[in-house]
């Protein structure tokens, strides 16, 4: 007796289940059964998750992100500028540099990029290269970038840096007065 009544109620709550009238996420107009993928949402900006992610330092996530957004909104300056910097925060200082310098060619004018660049190049060892990609950076931005600028004082730092040779060889000039107007510096041993 008790499993006819077990097998009424399961026969009545599968036809309950299916009943037009309200099963779950079901419309009227839909035949079909509820796939469980929200189709009425849109997804949140790749960049702009790569960028949180990016904050929060995780940096391998941040680049599938970014991944994704290019896929969606194809290459651009902003993409190419975000793959390089997630790739310049995990150390591939040469894919960092190859996609940091597509970024700068899609789009010359994203001060950013050229920034990054130019970090790049100062990891690399490149000063000089690093110092004119700032400056670059620096006129783009029109000097309203605290991190572009301490990034050009940075690399004018290291550039004028010069090792002095405490060697008297070095140190006797003598200035020889030739003709009207000229002057030749020569070294005396």
């Amino acid at each position: 007796m008790k499993q006819k009544w077990v097998g009424l109620i399961l026969a009545l709550s599968l036809t309950a289940a299916c009943d037009s009238a309200g099963g779950i996420g079901r419309s009227d107009d839909n035949p079909y059964a509820p796939t469980g993928h929200p189709t009425r949402q849109q997804s949140v900006d790749g960049l702009i998750v790569g960028h949180r992610l990016m904050a929060a330092g995780e940096y391998e996530l941040a680049l599938k992100a970014y991944y994704r957004a290019a896929g969606k909104l194809g290459l651009n300056a902003d993409i190419y500028s975000a793959l390089g910097s997630a790739n310049l925060k995990l150390g591939r200082l040469g894919q960092a540099e190859k996609l940091l310098r597509q970024a700068v060619d899609a789009d010359a004018k994203f001060a950013p990029a050229w920034n990054n660049l130019g970090v790049v190049m100062m990891e690399r060892g490149k000063t000089g290269e690093a110092m004119r990609v700032f400056q670059t950076a620096y006129a783009l931005d029109s000097g309203e970038s605290d991190s572009i600028r301490d990034n050009l004082r940075l690399a004018i730092a290291k550039t004028d840096q010069t090792e002095y040779v405490d060697d008297n060889e070095y140190n006797n000039f003598s200035l020889v007065r030739r003709g009207s107007g000229e002057y030749l510096l020569l070294s005396t041993p």
